[in-house]
């Protein structure tokens, strides 16, 4: 019987097919496939077609935030593309405009700090002040009703109908009250308080000269400034104005206290001869004023003993001014200025 003669051996491994040829544009692969091994299942690859490159972006021209897919492979985690150039400016024009703001806001907060300043507070913009005193504001007392005003167009002989207390000038900031002046409560002052004032010599004949020429009543007020100046203020209110006039304790011949003789203010009288009506307040030494008359004087140079005494008198209407300043040295002069000027806005 004849048989078929078979050959046993190993099978022929089938050939591998060709890879196919690369579409035009497509990648080359990475890495060759190895060959499957004999006897094992496997499943055909799927092709998976390469991403296309990205076009790079034109020089000069704004690029997009990455998405998830911008980078090939990436991911949503992979690194933004760099900033371009005009992305740079952006970020520099954010930080000036933050840095102009941070400025301005500092820039005002020095102007409000320096408008809000006193002008003597600013470095650079300070000025010396001239001695004045910071006096409280100024008001008049109130008039009885029906009452003119001294400077009243029905008040011919300018009689001050309001309480005499009321129109003394108050004392600067920082004085203290000068006992000398020996004032009650509403501010009277008797006669031979007032003539303290004097030298003891001319006590008896200006007392004498006070009752016979209409005194009706005196008001008082002193104080002492830390530089060592003491104002003493005195109104006397007489009969009427002509009386006033007669009274001879307050001129150049007046027998002051310790002071040796009087003589004109020679910076009141400068300013009088060049400001003659001058209704501006505001200066040193100015003249007068309407229905004031006013006369300054100032102890003789050169000064006997330590002190210099200078004198206001005011007179307007009924009333008699009276401001005696003394310090040790001399007096200063624009204080004392100041002084007579104030007490006669309030009496005129």
């Amino acid at each position: 019987m004849s048989s078929e003669q078979t050959t046993t051996g190993p099978e022929a491994e089938p050939e591998a097919e060709p890879a196919p040829e690369a579409e035009p544009g497509a990648a080359p692969a990475a890495e060759e496939v190895p060959a499957p091994v004999v006897g094992a299942e496997t499943e055909p690859a799927a092709e998976q077609a390469p991403a296309p490159a990205p076009a790079p972006a034109p020089v000069g021209e704004a690029a997009t935030e990455a998405g998830p897919q911008d980078v090939a492979g990436a991911g949503p985690w992979a690194a933004p593309t760099a900033p371009a150039r005009n992305r740079r400016r952006l970020f520099t024009a954010l930080r000036w405009t933050a840095a102009v703001a941070v400025f301005a806001a500092a820039g005002a907060g020095t102007a409000y700090g320096i408008t809000a300043m006193e002008r003597t507070d600013v470095p650079g913009l300070s000025t010396d002040g001239d001695g004045r005193w910071t006096y409280p504001g100024l008001s008049r007392p109130a008039l009885p009703a029906g009452a003119p005003l001294p400077d009243g167009p029905d008040n011919k002989d300018g009689t001050h109908y309001a309480p005499l207390a009321g129109l003394l000038l108050p004392a600067p900031q920082g004085a203290k009250a000068d006992e000398a002046v020996k004032s009650d409560k509403d501010g009277a002052v008797s006669a031979d308080s007032f003539l303290e004032e004097y030298a003891p010599e001319a006590r008896e004949k200006l007392k004498a000269s006070l009752e016979w020429d209409g005194l009706r009543q005196i008001a008082g007020r002193g104080w002492t400034t830390p530089d060592g100046t003491r104002t003493h203020v005195y109104l006397l209110r007489f009969h009427s104005s002509g009386f006033v006039d007669a009274f001879k304790g307050c001129d150049v011949n007046a027998q002051l206290n310790g002071v040796s003789a009087l003589d004109l203010d020679d910076l009141w009288s400068k300013a009088k001869n060049t400001q003659m009506n001058s209704t501006a307040l505001d200066f040193p030494g100015a003249a007068n004023f309407d229905g004031t008359d006013l006369s300054v004087y100032q102890e003789v140079k050169p000064v006997l003993g330590e002190e210099q005494t200078k004198v206001g008198c005011l007179r307007t209407g009924d009333v008699l001014g009276m401001v005696v300043q003394t310090r040790k040295g001399e007096v200063a002069p624009v204080p004392f200025h100041q002084t007579v000027i104030l007490q006669s806005q309030l009496l005129s």
